[in-house]
């Protein structure tokens, strides 16, 4: 287990770059599964979760080799799928939740899929059965072994269809599209997730071959092709990477440039930072955060306290409410923080009150914030990451600290974030990792 050591109240300056975007990567990475071509994907991230994924491939057959620094190839032309069923595949894919992925592919490629329970962050519960109703509606037959809890679907063909999916799951959406594309006839699904990721997989299937109409919207409509090619595909900046500097820099009173930040892609994350009194400015596809002694939270116009929620795209994203509540405990004003998606997500915030932080634990979904306006610094302690976003989410905190800060189970910040130390050293923080 890895441990930071840092040590806060230091400013930081300069620019960064954001790296690819993970969720992405997990998606448009188990899309090569479908062709026996090669295709080439660039802009992927060397994070933990990412290269775990890789791992999995590779130990399924596909054929990976890295051509230049996040760019790698990959060709499933001789798949092993005897792995799948293997004790070594149960044990791979509980480790990362991104393994579901792999699913849809194979089902519509082989006709049949497995799955260990997948694991991933802490969070509170993350039901599958979203995927697996849309795998029954196109044909494909279920079983899960409740001892190993172990997953599969089998089908000797897909055929299209029509279903309104009950959630707008991300991975559900892209697994079901996956399996989808390959089918006989066309198939309509609504209430489809619709965010950036979503749409890059979607038009990376394109290219492929596939045919996927309502590309951005909720309503995808799939006409079935029978083979898919290679192709090239760039993955988009992590979103919520490029949220994480805009909170490090309101938090350490810090002037940064974020760069190619792809504005387009961002929806509300710009204008959610600007209600917590954060200057954000546009340079061509730069974001500009300005030096800030101080950053005043905007009311409701009626004058009632300013509600931040996470909702599906085009809403604000979950993976980025952790950072806005620590932003907020220095802010001018009061906010309520509510996390409807996952139960378990604000439950760090008592790290933070260690800290110095004035938050209330409404429930296991709403926390109060009220901002100490820089007046009062938090104080230095020792922590222990929870999960990827908590933990980038105490890093903030710790480098706006007074004194030094231990976190410790730097892991998970590893399987969202690339060499963030590093990173942030070349920025101006002084932080250490310990092995």
């Amino acid at each position: 287990m890895s441990t930071f050591i840092i040590e806060g109240g230091h400013k930081l300056s300069g620019s960064i770059t954001p790296q690819g975007a993970k969720n992405e990567a997990l998606q448009v990475i188990c899309a090569t599964l479908l062709t026996s071509e090669k295709v080439t994907i660039s802009n992927i991230p060397n994070i933990r979760d990412v290269n775990k994924l890789i791992f999995i491939l590779k130990e399924l057959g596909v054929k990976i080799h890295q051509t230049a620094d996040h760019t790698y190839t990959f060709q499933a032309d001789e798949l092993n799928l005897e792995y799948l069923e293997s004790e070594k595949f149960k044990k791979d894919g509980t480790s990362l939740r991104g393994s579901i992925m792999i699913v849809g592919p194979l089902l519509a490629r082989f006709g049949r899929g497995y799955i260990p329970r997948p694991g991933g962050d802490k969070i509170g519960r993350r039901r599958l059965d979203t995927h697996f109703e849309g795998f029954i509606k196109l044909g494909a037959k279920f079983r899960y072994n409740r001892e190993e809890y172990f997953y599969g679907v089998e089908a000797d063909k897909l055929v299209g269809t029509n279903m309104l999916l009950d959630e707008a799951s991300v991975t559900g959406t892209a697994n079901i599209v996956m399996a989808a594309v390959r089918a006989e006839g066309i198939t309509t699904i609504y209430n489809a997730a619709c965010e950036p990721y979503l749409q890059q997989l979607c038009k990376m299937l394109n290219h492929m071959g596939a045919k996927i109409r309502g590309i951005g919207s909720n309503l995808l409509i799939i006409e079935g092709v029978q083979n898919l090619g290679g192709c090239s595909h760039r993955i988009l900046p992590d979103m919520i990477e490029i949220g994480s500097w805009i909170g490090m820099a309101a938090m350490t009173k810090s002037s940064i440039t974020i760069k190619n930040v792809s504005w387009n892609d961002l929806g509300l994350i710009p204008r959610v930072f600007q209600k917590l009194g954060i200057t954000i400015e546009r340079k061509e596809d730069d974001i500009f955060i300005p030096e800030q002694e101080n950053y005043e939270i905007q009311n409701y116009i009626d004058g009632s306290i300013l509600t931040i929620s996470d909702a599906p795209w085009p809403g604000f994203t979950p993976d980025l409410l952790s950072i806005i509540l620590v932003v907020a405990t220095q802010a001018k004003g009061s906010v309520l923080i509510h996390q409807k998606m996952f139960e378990s997500r604000l439950f760090f915030v008592d790290k933070l009150i260690d800290m110095g932080a004035k938050v209330i634990l409404c429930d296991p979904h709403r926390a109060t914030v009220i901002g100490m306006n820089h007046e009062s610094c938090l104080k230095a302690t020792t922590m222990t990451s929870p999960d990827i976003r908590a933990g980038i989410s105490l890093l903030i905190a710790a480098l706006s600290a007074k004194g030094t800060s231990t976190i410790h189970n730097i892991e998970q910040i590893d399987r969202g974030y690339e060499n963030i130390d590093e990173r942030l050293r070349a920025i101006g923080a002084k932080i250490t990792r310990v092995d």
